[in-house]
C-alpha cells in the first residue's frame, strides 16, 4: 500500500507557531469505585474548545463530545488538547463534526493542534473523531503524544480527507503535517510523521497517495499484552477488511508495532467508505482484547 508516512521531513512550521499563547482544553478522569463508573473528575476550558457534559454509556465508561464554538481552526491558532485517563477508568471521545481548517490571514502563523493524552493503569481510551478537512491554502501542524501505563488500552483513529470535495476543493491546502508518537512505560511503540504539500510534492505519487484522496490511520494498542495477541489480532482484522478493499479503490493495510499494539492504515478513493471498515476494526479489535463489542459514540450539536 502506498504510504504517505515521511520520517525524513521535520516540522518546519511548528516551531515557530508554538510561539503563539496556546489555548487548552484539559480533561480529566476518575475512576469511581463506589459506583463503577467513570466520571468527569475535572476540566479546564478555554474557547474555542469546550466540553458541556461526559454522558455515561456501557460497562461503566463516559462519552465526551469535543466542541469548537469557532466552528473550525483558524489560522494563528494554537490549541492544545490535555488529557488525563485515571486507573481503570474508560473513555470515549468524539468530535460533533468534521474539523474544519480554514484559510489563515495574510501574515498569520500556521494552525497548530497539540494533543498530549495520558492513560493510566487498567484504563481505557477510545477516541473516534470525525475526518479534518483543511480548506484551501490553509497550513496545519498536529502533535500527538500519547503514553501508556501498564494495562491501558487505546483505540485511537484519524481521518485526513483532500479538502472541501463537494466544491471540487481538492489537495488546495498549503501544508498538512502531523506527528504522533505512542510510548508505554517510557519505550516508544511508534513514531509517525506525515507531511504534505500539494504544490511542492504531488500527492499522486506513489510514495504518497497515489490515486487516493483520502488516509486514515487507527491505533489499537494495549500495555502489557504478549506479543502473540498482536499476530493473532493483525491475521483477524486482515480477514474483517476483505470485504471493505477494492483495489483502485480503498486499500487497507495493517502492522504490528515494536510491542503492544498494532497500526491500521487505509487509502481511499472516496472518504465515506472508510468509516464502515474503521467501525468494522473496532469492533473485531475489541472483541477480542475485552470480550465486548465496540459501542458507536452518539452525536450532539
Amino acid at each position: 500500500m502506498a504510504s504517505v508516512v515521511d520520517t525524513a521531513q521535520e516540522f518546519g512550521v511548528i516551531k515557530p507557531a508554538l510561539e503563539v499563547a496556546s489555548t487548552t482544553l484539559a480533561l480529566e478522569f476518575k475512576f469511581n469505585d463506589a459506583t463503577g463508573r467513570t466520571v468527569l473528575a475535572a476540566s479546564r476550558q478555554e474557547p474555542p474548545l469546550k466540553v458541556v457534559r461526559a454522558f455515561p454509556i456501557s460497562n461503566g465508561a463516559v462519552l465526551a463530545h469535543l466542541h469548537n464554538v469557532s466552528g473550525g481552526l483558524l489560522g494563528g491558532d494554537n490549541l492544545k488538547l490535555d488529557v488525563r485517563i485515571d486507573r481503570q477508568a474508560r473513555v470515549q471521545l468524539t468530535t460533533t463534526g468534521a474539523t474544519r481548517i480554514y484559510r489563515p490571514r495574510a501574515g498569520s502563523a500556521a494552525t497548530v493542534q497539540s494533543n498530549d493524552i495520558a492513560i493510566g493503569e487498567n484504563a481505557l481510551l477510545e477516541y473516534l473523531p470525525d475526518p479534518l478537512i483543511p480548506f484551501a491554502a490553509s497550513r496545519f501542524a498536529q502533535r500527538t503524544m500519547i503514553r501508556l501505563a501498564p494495562g491501558a488500552g487505546l483505540f485511537w483513529w484519524e481521518i485526513l480527507s483532500p479538502g472541501r470535495e463537494a466544491r471540487g476543493e481538492l489537495f488546495e491546502y498549503e501544508r498538512v503535517q502531523m506527528k504522533t508518537e505512542i510510548l508505554a512505560d517510557g519505550r516508544r511503540l511508534a513514531v509517525e510523521h506525515v507531511d504534505l504539500e500539494p504544490r511542492k510534492r504531488a500527492l499522486s505519487s506513489l510514495a504518497r497517495l497515489g490515486p487516493y484522496r483520502t488516509y486514515a490511520a487507527f491505533y489499537i494498542c494495549q500495555s502489557g499484552r504478549e506479543p502473540g495477541t498482536w499476530l493473532a489480532l493483525e491475521q483477524n482484522l486482515r480477514g474483517v477488511c476483505y470485504q471493505y478493499a477494492r483495489p483502485g479503490e480503498i486499500l487497507w493495510g495493517f502492522s504490528t508495532l515494536a510491542s503492544h499494539g498494532l497500526m491500521a492504515r487505509c487509502l481511499a478513493k472516496r472518504g465515506r467508505e472508510i468509516t464502515p471498515g474503521l467501525h468494522a476494526i473496532w469492533n473485531a479489535a475489541k472483541m477480542q482484547l475485552y470480550g465486548c463489542r465496540a459501542e458507536p459514540p452518539r452525536k450532539v450539536n
